[in-house]
């Protein structure tokens, strides 16, 4: 039996090929004939404008790899007929919120009632992962110890550096979108599953949520499987960036339950610094210099990865998951995608080309690197007549 299975769930934005903004009406016509080749894997999300795919549960990060690219695959052939395409990042770079349309399923038309215009500003993408831990009351426990890794995890995924036609300053936005929503950023300090189990019984109970599934923590247990539920990491244009940050959680997911003494001095002065190095992540995300809640001292983040690797190293090998680390290393040496996608814009308005035109070529950059699995070197419809208008 496969030791620690895991399963992977991306959203992306669906994207009008003719214009490069979001599709704000979800077609039928689309997610019939997609859903015809992907069945239950293919899911609608709370606005129309978003999809969500979901693995198996799985084994290897090679089965991993596999699904994501036969979801873009079908995706993409499917997009062109209906002339939509997909976007793997954590915003899309010119969606405006009035914009977005809630999809008519009862579940969301009560969150966006609840939630008014966060609700709307919720067009963000995520890339969410479950590892599985059969013991209930181990998933609270490796929760809250798991929670000083959670901004490494953010900085590998930033993909999300522009909101609404607006270079934003950060490289991981989608978080600070996320922060409006209750229930959200880091879990309570709950060091039981009687503890959270009451929590989510007194809100159900006083009607404010229907069940565990409104509680959009940065990691949570999972209602319907017996997982630990990563949430807080965007979804990530390239696929072996997705699959690399997940072989990463998964393993520290084993190193924790191997290793109970790690992180088991979790306090709220911890949790402080965690807050701050959330921020951090946010903000500058493989280019900062974070606080190590170990010893209280700086480090850079790259220190950071490389002393997370060594620590669970012996757990990344035993998982087969040796194939990642050089993954791993080359996101902090080559970039995210927020770091990819501000160097694309930039190096198109100094070509001279006006805001608008810029952004155009840097979806259908993004559309086209994300139906490849990677990024791709260029714009594929660079001169378009679109573009020179725009210009």
């Amino acid at each position: 039996m496969t030791e620690y299975p895991f399963g992977i769930e991306e959203e992306y934005f669906l994207v009008d090929q003719r214009t490069g903004g979001v599709k704000t009406k979800l077609s039928r016509a689309f997610m019939t004939a997609a859903r015809a080749r992907l069945r239950g894997q293919l899911m609608a999300e709370l606005l129309q404008s978003q999809i969500e795919v979901a693995t198996e549960p799985l084994g290897c990060p090679a089965a991993a790899r596999e699904q994501l690219q036969l979801f873009r695959k079908v995706l993409a052939e499917v997009g062109r007929e209906h002339r939509i395409g997909i976007l793997a990042a954590g915003t899309h770079p010119l969606a405006r919120p009035q914009q977005h349309r809630t999809t008519r399923k009862r579940r969301y038309t009560k969150v966006i009632d609840e939630l008014g215009m966060v609700g709307l500003n919720s067009a963000i993408c995520g890339l969410h992962v479950h590892v599985e831990v059969p013991d209930p009351d181990k998933r609270v426990e490796i929760m809250h110890r798991m929670v000083p890794f959670l901004p490494i995890l953010l900085a590998l995924s930033t993909s999300s550096p522009f909101w609404a036609g607006t270079e934003t300053g950060l490289l991981g936005y989608r978080n600070a979108l996320n922060d409006a929503f209750p229930r959200s950023g880091f879990p309570e300090m709950f060091r039981s599953l009687a503890e959270y189990e009451e929590y989510v019984g007194a809100l159900v109970g006083s009607r404010i949520i229907a069940d565990a599934t409104y509680i959009w923590w940065a990691l949570r247990p999972s209602l319907r499987h017996p997982t630990l539920e990563l949430r807080l990491t965007d979804s990530c244009t390239c696929v072996d960036h997705a699959v690399a940050i997940a072989g990463l959680y998964r393993a520290l997911v084993r190193h924790l339950v191997n290793h109970p003494e790690v992180n088991a001095s979790y306090s709220a002065l911890v949790r402080g610094l965690t807050e701050e190095n959330r921020w951090r992540a946010q903000r500058y995300g493989t280019d900062g210099t974070y606080v190590d809640t170990r010893t209280m001292a700086p480090k850079h983040f790259s220190v950071l990865l490389e002393e997370t690797i060594s620590l669970v190293r012996e757990d990344l090998l035993s998982l087969g998951l040796a194939e990642e680390i050089p993954h791993l290393a080359d996101i902090r040496a080559q970039g995210t995608s927020a770091h990819r996608q501000l160097q694309f814009f930039r190096a198109r308005r100094q070509q001279g080309k006006s805001r608008t035109a810029a952004f155009r070529s840097l979806v259908r950059w993004l559309c086209a690197s994300t139906e490849a699995g990677r990024f791709i070197e260029e714009d594929p419809h660079r001169n378009s007549s679109r573009d020179r208008e725009a210009a």
